[in-house]
């Protein structure tokens, strides 16, 4: 608990909330205890808190940007990709407590599991009552993410882009295939070819089979001059 404390510096007085919150459903299943032990009802709360307060920040900070613009920078943002990276960013990864089976497997640093804890931990401060306390811990946190996808808003929307594009001329969509994976289970590296009409257009790499989805459709989208 001090170690959480010390990462989002907002005071825990229930620390049995937390204690869920930072537990993978892995090690409720194999000590047998109580399904709502682990952090996955806290993850449902927190997802919302997260939302509501993502889409405050974003309201006050394009008051010029329709719904549909805002709508797409919250949906990038509160993603599992960057939910994880901030996780991991700021610690938080290494306090999930996940079955020991599942540890050696490097679970806890799974980019679903580390975007689904942080989620559990919002929401568990959220109960605390330390909502007020969220708002300037996920203004700051979040900023760098948003200003990052307003300003390359193409490369984070690549693949609808391509999509609109392939559509408009033929109707037909963007084929995408896996053809690697590199690396262990918790840290593995995707290699993703697309196509378009039977042939491969580009390829590109990432640490998540979407990553790396969206960067071949960048590619593509670079190579038919959509950007």
């Amino acid at each position: 608990m001090k170690e959480l404390e010390a990462i989002f510096k907002i005071k825990i007085d229930n620390p049995v909330l937390f204690k869920r919150a930072l537990t993978h459903p892995s090690y409720t299943k194999e000590k047998e205890l109580p399904y709502c032990e682990n952090y996955e009802r806290l993850e449902f709360l927190g997802d919302a808190v997260l939302k509501l307060i993502a889409s405050t920040i974003l309201y006050n900070q394009y008051p010029d940007y329709a719904e549909g613009d805002l709508s797409k920078i919250r949906s990038i943002v509160v993603s599992d990709s960057t939910l994880s990276k901030i996780a991991h960013n700021i610690g938080l990864c290494d306090l999930i407590v996940v079955a020991p089976h599942e540890a050696k497997q490097g679970v806890a640093h799974i980019e679903s599991v580390c975007a689904c804890a942080f989620e559990a931990v919002l929401g568990a401060y959220y109960l605390d009552n330390k909502f007020d306390k969220l708002v300037p811990f996920l203004n700051n946190v979040l900023m760098p993410y948003i200003e990052e996808v307003d300003k390359n808003f193409e490369k984070y929307n690549a693949k609808a882009l391509l999509q609109e594009y392939t559509q408009s001329v033929t109707k037909e969509t963007p084929v995408y295939k896996l053809v690697n994976a590199i690396g262990p289970a918790h840290d593995k590296t995707f290699e993703v070819e697309v196509s378009y009409q039977g042939k491969v257009v580009a390829s590109g790499s990432g640490k998540t089979k979407k990553e790396a989805e969206q960067h071949a459709a960048y590619e593509a989208c670079k190579i038919f001059g959509v950007i």
